[in-house]
């Protein structure tokens, strides 16, 4: 899986209505992976079908490939995602101590967040569609009351990083925790995302579906599922909305 991540495809289009949805109409024909890389998004889209602002200059790329998986191991992908931005973040900037992860999968910088993901699977196909402010960011008020406020690399660092730049540090890395995942499970992802996740040890509200928990987010577990500690009780959370 390593050697075939490596020799992906990269695919870089001017405008495309979402990568992701195109990933998937060009999986009928598709040897070995391949990143499709676009300046600009016309329908682009986030978690529970969230609109994704998709202005050129920030960073619209998708992962797709074939994999066949388990839903429950297909998810662990958000966490080896999480962690080749956070070293991609790293090396495009030098800097380690701004960034922290938010469970399940969303890189913060400075606090407010710069990055999102999304997983798409469907008859052996596994989509990872990635967004990142690179030069510019929604203001505070498109985002719902208490979510974390998105924020840009250059106005947070002053950096300014070409998409295809950051797709150069960010191949690499996905093709390094896809190998660790691989090879040694999802123990040393779970403990490397635990050593840079935000709020850890904290409390935090989890809101799912049909409810919202709050309590101190104590760790993830085997499974990836986000342990909140209600008093005595220690709750299991496989999917939420976590807002601090």
């Amino acid at each position: 899986m390593a050697a075939a991540l490596q020799a992906a495809a990269r695919v870089h289009l001017a405008a495309v209505d979402s990568t992701n949805a195109e990933c998937f109409r060009r999986a009928p024909g598709l040897r070995a992976p391949l990143w499709v890389l676009a300046d600009e998004q016309t329908a682009g889209r986030g978690r529970r079908a969230r609109a994704w602002a998709s202005p050129r200059g920030n960073f619209y790329a998708s992962l797709v490939q074939r994999l066949d998986d388990p839903p429950a191991r297909l998810g662990l992908r958000s966490f080896t995602t999480a962690l080749a931005l956070y070293d991609a973040f790293a090396e495009v900037t030098g800097m380690t101590a701004p960034f922290a992860l938010k469970w399940p999968n969303d890189v913060l910088l400075n606090g407010g967040k710069i990055s999102g993901i999304l997983l798409e699977a469907s008859e052996g196909l596994l989509v990872i569609g990635i967004g990142v402010n690179l030069i510019g960011a929604p203001p505070p008020e498109a985002v719902e009351p208490g979510a974390v406020a998105p924020v840009s690399l250059l106005a947070e660092t002053g950096l300014r990083i070409a998409p295809a730049r950051f797709l150069d540090a960010l191949a690499p890395a996905v093709v390094r925790h896809e190998a660790v995942l691989r090879v040694e499970g999802f123990e040393p992802i779970r403990a490397a995302f635990l050593a840079r996740a935000a709020r850890l040890g904290e409390r935090i509200r989890a809101r799912t579906g049909r409810e919202t928990r709050e309590g101190i987010f104590e760790t993830i577990d085997g499974d990836g599922n986000l342990i909140l500690r209600e008093g005595a009780e220690r709750r299991a959370i496989p999917a939420a909305d976590v807002f601090f």
